[in-house]
């Protein structure tokens, strides 16, 4: 039997799968590696670490899977997005990599604003200029390090420089780049007309090829440290989002993702880059060939949940603090909360709103609370399927993953809110699934994704609507979006006060 491998280069650590044709997760592995932030607002990383981790945690696969790795025909690879790692002639690092979360770069998302104008980014990226984003990292180096621009000869985004240790290929791939403000998505070509508004040189943007192309094999070098073949087949892969849609089989029009981790995440597929959404969500080239897909993100999801926990409850599992949230009924015995602890992000790209509870008196017991975050939470998803819908999206089938797909009743309140059918899945790896799914199809293994898709993803549970909820919580939806906007200029006056 053959195996692939799939490598997820997340912010907080590096996973590999080990993968057989049939789908089954042979063997995983993962290693850690820190942040740097040397000042409030910069989150940077050594990208030698990603280096180091991943040479680790494969050389392990392979010490412990002799058998199975000397049968390894491809290996791919799922990314963190929009970090700005700068290589010079000798294509060594210049600097850390700085990364998606770091917020220092506010002034170059005006100055892109206001140069290029934003209804041109909008229309040529079909995204805002947010702080997270690669083109603000880049004006921020030219503008506070100059010489380290100067002396740049390509950037790269993360999980591109880690493949190019693998290889020695310099590429980028269409789902990561259009994570940079750099690319026109629908021509998908850097874009010479916003590189030069910004006087910034095209010739640092890499070659780009689709995320199922391979681009070599492994060095010599680099078998020699990891153990594996150098016969090994390297794909492309793609953007971290994008492999959780390839792995959640997110690859026809109507199906859409919702993925609750420390952030939530609503993904919806698109057959082409035309719909407008006027910037309220991203709009990312997929890695399935020559498709799109949209994103909503609430930034403090599954984190408003932990921090209920940590703050009322630290010493229980979550599995007694979320018990009898059944017994409560939908609204929470007149309870509402809105998940905003550190801002938002969609519908409202807000850094200074705050969560509130609406509602609370003497009555409210702790499980209430519960239900609240919980139905605030999925309240907050909500406004990106309802995004979706207002732009005339069909959403039929929401696969849930993540922490919201392990409650059953939490679930179900997905499905009453959404007001359709959600599934999860049999098992759930996430992006190193995608990552491994491109390998596989890039081996030819399969004729397309989703054939693959269809193999490997096994749909266990389905959660239909109940009508009754679905109307009591359109009601109370409507009330949630209205907290926003109450609440707006009171937490804008209290911002002097936070610490």
């Amino acid at each position: 039997m053959s195996y692939v491998v799939g490598v997820d280069l997340g912010t907080s650590a590096v996973k590999v799968l080990l993968m057989n044709r049939k789908g089954n997760v042979v063997a995983e592995y993962s290693e850690s590696y820190p942040l740097i932030q040397v000042k409030s607002g910069y989150s940077e990383q050594d990208p030698e670490q990603w280096v180091e981790k991943t040479t680790n945690v494969l050389s392990q696969l392979v010490k412990e899977n002799p058998e199975e790795a000397a049968k390894i025909e491809g290996i791919s690879f799922s990314g963190q997005m929009h970090g700005l790692v700068l290589l010079n002639e000798s294509h060594e690092v210049i600097r850390p990599a700085i990364l998606w979360n770091d917020t220092r770069t506010t002034k170059q998302c005006q100055d892109i604003y206001n140069i290029v104008g934003k209804e041109q980014v909008l229309s040529l990226t079909k995204n805002p200029a947010l702080e997270g984003f690669t083109l603000p990292k880049i004006l921020w180096v030219k503008e506070n390090e100059p010489e380290n621009l100067a002396e740049t000869a390509v950037f790269l985004l993360p999980k591109d420089y880690l493949r190019f240790r693998l290889t020695g290929q310099l590429h980028s791939e269409y789902s990561d780049a259009a994570g940079t403000l750099l690319l026109d998505i629908q021509k998908k070509e850097w874009s010479s007309e916003i590189a030069k508004k910004l006087d910034i040189d095209l010739a640092i943007c890499p070659p780009l090829v689709e995320s199922h192309e391979c681009v070599g094999t492994i060095t010599a070098d680099f078998a020699f440290d990891s153990g594996l073949p150098q016969s090994t087949k390297v794909f492309a892969g793609g953007a971290d989002n994008a492999c959780g849609a390839i792995g959640s089989g997110i690859l026809a029009e109507g199906k859409t993702m919702c993925s609750i981790g420390t952030s939530g995440v609503v993904l919806s597929y698109e057959d082409n880059g035309e719909k407008e959404f006027g910037g309220k969500v991203h709009y990312f080239n997929h890695g399935q060939e020559n498709t799109f897909y949209t994103m909503g993100v609430t930034l403090t999801a599954g984190h408003s949940l932990s921090w209920f926990k940590d703050v009322f409850a630290k010493d229980e599992p979550f599995e007694q603090l979320t018990a009898n949230i059944d017994q409560v009924p939908p609204g929470a015995n007149g309870l509402l909360f809105t998940p905003y602890l550190g801002g938002e992000r969609t519908p409202h790209a807000d850094s200074s709103i705050r969560a509130s509870f609406i509602g609370m008196d003497a009555s409210h017991k702790r499980v209430d609370f519960v239900r609240a975050v919980l139905e605030g939470i999925t309240f907050s998803l909500n406004e990106s399927i309802e995004l979706f819908r207002d732009a005339g999206k069909q959403i039929d089938t929401v696969l849930s993953i993540g922490g919201g797909a392990k409650n059953e009743t939490w679930l179900q309140m997905q499905a009453d809110i959404f007001n359709t059918k959600v599934e999860r899945l049999e098992t759930e790896q996430g992006p190193g699934v995608g990552a491994a799914m491109l390998a596989a199809y890039g081996c030819g293994w399969y004729d397309k994704l989703a054939d693959c898709a269809d193999e490997w993803l096994e749909v266990k549970q389905t959660y239909e609507p109940n009508q009754e909820r679905v109307e009591a919580y359109k009601q109370l939806f409507a009330i949630y979006q209205s907290v926003y906007t109450q609440t707006k200029t009171l937490n804008e006056q209290l911002v002097s006060f936070r610490k």
